[in-house]
């Protein structure tokens, strides 16, 4: 159902069938399909549409029809992740469309929701089907093992999904290493056995230079 054209474009083909993207990020479609905004309650949605401290709505539209849909995120990279009725956890930035199937509501994240400035809170999807996630450029998937556990930056991390714990170092970034921290920072930390989605690239920042 879920394919990519260029690695920034997603090509959604249905037949009959639902999808939610995130609202305006569909470039083009084909087919017969009506459209559907939403913007709070029902199935979890309100977890991926408020941001607690900042205040910032962010939409989701749902696509139902017949024909192929194209989605696209100014320009950013996209990933495809399968869900066998597990759970991934992913900034609710970084979630760009669900198969109509999968079932998205909220996670606590603590401190690091609040270092970042973006709520308290990530989105959950979970279930059987495809989720579609952004990237500012081309995300990297690191293996997380009870002998490896992976340490991250904020500013980089998208979404993680598995068996894993996190907890959170104040005070400590990898920049601190080099003498160029400033301010309260923090580190991610994943033990267990999952995978970390992480991009090249640190989105801003409030709490210090993480």
């Amino acid at each position: 159902m879920f394919r990519l054209q260029g690695g920034r474009v997603l090509a959604v083909d249905m037949t009959g069938d639902a999808v939610r993207a995130k609202n305006g990020s569909m470039v083009a479609y084909d087919g017969q399909m009506a459209f559907k905004k939403l913007s709070g309650g029902g199935e979890g949605i309100r977890g991926m549409v408020t941001r607690r401290i900042t205040g910032e709505q962010m939409t989701v539209m749902e696509v139902k029809g017949h024909g192929t849909c194209w989605f696209a995120d100014r320009a950013s990279e996209i990933s495809l992740v399968t869900l066998q009725g597990d759970k991934l956890f992913v900034e609710s930035s970084n979630l760009l469309a669900t198969d109509g199937g999968l079932r998205t509501g909220t996670g606590f994240t603590g401190l690091r929701g609040a270092s970042q400035g973006n709520g308290l809170f990530t989105t959950t999807v979970e279930g059987h089907g495809q989720a579609a996630i952004t990237s500012d450029g081309p995300a990297v998937v690191l293996r997380v093992s009870p002998q490896y556990p992976l340490s991250v930056d904020p500013g980089a991390y998208v979404a993680h999904q598995g068996n894993l714990r996190q907890s959170f170092q104040s005070g400590v970034t990898f920049r601190t290493f080099l003498g160029e921290g400033g301010g309260e920072a923090f580190q991610i930390r994943f033990e267990g056995d999952g995978l970390v989605y992480v991009q090249p690239s640190e989105r801003n920042t409030i709490a210090g230079d993480v």
